[in-house]
C-alpha cells in the first residue's frame, strides 16, 4: 500500500505484507488513511495496551507512552492514562484492551486523537466516533501482532531482525535491599516493568495505583530520564511521594536513584547487572528504598 508520504511529507514511503501473508490485520472502520507515523505509534499502542490481563488504556504519542493504566474498568483506565501527561495526549493514539462501548466512546472524544484502537466497539461507540470526526480512525485490533515472531527493520542499508521482546519469569527476580516491596509496590512494580518495555531508551517510569505518574523517554542519559520523569509527573500536578519506578536497564551511578528517591519513590525494579551494583543497593539501603532485580534489560531504540 502507497502511504501518502513518510515520516515527513518529503519522504515518500510504502506498507508491505510479510510474504506468506500475515499482515497487520487492523479493520479500519473509519477515519482518514493511516500514515507512516501512525503505523508505528499503532504498533507500540497494540503492544502495550496487550501486555495486560485486566482493563487496560496507553496513550502513545510518536511511539512513546503518554500515560498507561490498568483500572477496573476501561473508562477509568483512559482517565488515569490520560492524566499523566495530558498535554502530550493531545493527538496521540489510544488502544485499549477491552470493548469500547458508548460512554468510554464519549471519554475517549474529550481529547483530540488520532487513533483509536481496541478488540471490539459496540454500535453505540461507532456511532460517538462517526458523529465527532470523520478523520478519527477507529481501528479493530488484531488478537495476535506478533507477525510470525519477528521483528524487522532497516539500518545501514541492511534489514535487521530480530525476536519480540517479551516478559520474563518473574521466579528470577530477586529483591537486593533490606527493604522489601509491600505486596502493593509489587503489583505496581509490575505494571511499572511492562510499560517501561514499549518507552523509548534511556527509560524510567514511575507509577502509582497501577497507574503511570512520569514517564522519562529517550534520553542520552539515565538520571536525564529520572529528572524528565519527575518533572513530568510535576507538570500534571501528580505526587511521586510512595510511588514506584522502573528503569529498562541498571543505573550506571547512584545519581538517578537519587533522583526518584528525592521525589518519594520508595521503590525500584531493574535489571542489576551494572559494575556499581552494591554502589547502588547501599545508597538504597541508605534511603529506605526497596530495590528489585529482574536480570533481564529491555532497551528500545
Amino acid at each position: 500500500m502507497d502511504l501518502k508520504y513518510g515520516e515527513n511529507p518529503h519522504q515518500t514511503a510504502a506498507c508491505y505484507e510479510r510474504f506468506g501473508g500475515g499482515g497487520g490485520g487492523y479493520a479500519q472502520l473509519q477515519g482518514a488513511p493511516l500514515s507512516y507515523n501512525n503505523l508505528l505509534d499503532v504498533q507500540a499502542a497494540s503492544e502495550l495496551s496487550g501486555l495486560f490481563d485486566r482493563p487496560a488504556a496507553a496513550i502513545i504519542k510518536h511511539s512513546n507512552p503518554c500515560g498507561a493504566a490498568v483500572a477496573e474498568d476501561a473508562k477509568r483506565a483512559f482517565y488515569m492514562a490520560r492524566r499523566c501527561d495530558p498535554l502530550s495526549a493531545f493527538g496521540g493514539i489510544a488502544a485499549l484492551n477491552r470493548e469500547v462501548d458508548g460512554e468510554i466512546a464519549e471519554a475517549l472524544c474529550e481529547l483530540f486523537l488520532e487513533v483509536v484502537l481496541a478488540p471490539q466497539f459496540s454500535p453505540e461507540a461507532k456511532s460517538v466516533f462517526a458523529a465527532r470526526s470523520e478523520r478519527l480512525r477507529v481501528l479493530l485490533a488484531p488478537e495476535n501482532l506478533a507477525g510470525g515472531g519477528a521483528e524487522i527493520r532497516g539500518a545501514a542499508g541492511l534489514f535487521l531482525a530480530q525476536t519480540q521482546d517479551a516478559p520474563e519469569d518473574e521466579q528470577e527476580w530477586q529483591t537486593v535491599t533490606r527493604a522489601q516491596p509491600t505486596e502493593k509496590q509489587m503489583r505496581d512494580l509490575r505494571f511499572a516493568w511492562r510499560v517501561a518495555m514499549v518507552v523509548k531508551s534511556n527509560a524510567i517510569v514511575a507509577a502509582k495505583d497501577t497507574a503511570t505518574l512520569g514517564i522519562g523517554a529517550g534520553q542520552m542519559s539515565r538520571v536525564d530520564s529520572a529528572i524528565l520523569a519527575r518533572q513530568k509527573a510535576e507538570r500534571a500536578k501528580l505526587k511521586l511521594d510512595g510511588g514506584v519506578a522502573a528503569s529498562d536497564a541498571f543505573f550506571p551511578f547512584a545519581d538517578g536513584l537519587v533522583e526518584l528517591a528525592d521525589a518519594g519513590i520508595k521503590a525500584i525494579i531493574q535489571p542489576g547487572g551494572g559494575k556499581r551494583d552494591a554502589e547502588i543497593i547501599a545508597e538504597a539501603d541508605k534511603r529506605g528504598v526497596a530495590m528489585v532485580f529482574t536480570k533481564r534489560r529491555h532497551f528500545r531504540h
